[in-house]
């Protein structure tokens, strides 16, 4: 009898199958990626598990699809395995659904110079609450939180970042409250 192939090499091959420059650490700006965001298993299972970004639709569309492709491709080389994929999407490049209240940008880029704070308005690469309730219905850009090296062991924020921040929606709302 054969014997079954270790389920952590077999999620070792899934993504050798994917683009190797298609990594954060390998792009940058707008150019969209395969972020493998979590990874576990033994000699029993494996589970891993993708975030897939892009700034443009289609192309985001064709990660998908490569995605799909690559697990279909490592399920017929490993057909005992049982290899599953549930994808999901969760939110998308939020610029379409700001392209009509563009005050809301353009009073938070005042809100800061009035705090001090150059604006620094650049693509955002994962996923923020503003993307995610501006998909429910509520246009929100992202604002920062003067927070430093997120995700990893070393994320922070000062006191006086906060205090920046605190400035900022303080001045947004007096923006609005003058009408």
């Amino acid at each position: 009898m054969e014997a079954a192939a270790s389920p952590l090499l077999i999620a070792m091959e899934l993504n050798a199958r994917l683009p190797a420059d298609a990594i954060p650490a390998r792009t940058e700006g707008y150019q969209g990626f395969f972020h493998l965001d979590e990874l576990t298993g033994s000699t029993a299972s494996a589970r891993m598990t993708y975030i897939i970004r892009d700034h443009d639709m289609e192309k985001f569309q064709e990660k998908k699809s490569l995605l799909e492709r690559a697990v279909a491709e490592v399920r017929a080389a490993h057909p005992r395995a049982g290899i599953d994929l549930e994808m999901r999407d969760s939110y998308y490049n939020m610029a379409g659904q700001l392209k009509d209240c563009m005050h809301l940008v353009e009073n938070a880029k005042k809100a800061a110079e009035l705090a001090g704070v150059t604006p620094a308005v650049a693509p955002i690469r994962g996923g923020t609450d503003g993307a995610r309730l501006s998909f429910m219905g509520l246009p929100c850009p992202n604002l920062g939180t003067g927070g430093m090296n997120f995700h990893g062991p070393y994320e922070c924020i000062t006191v006086e970042g906060m205090d920046k921040e605190v400035q900022i929606l303080r001045n947004i709302i007096a923006l609005y409250a003058q009408g």
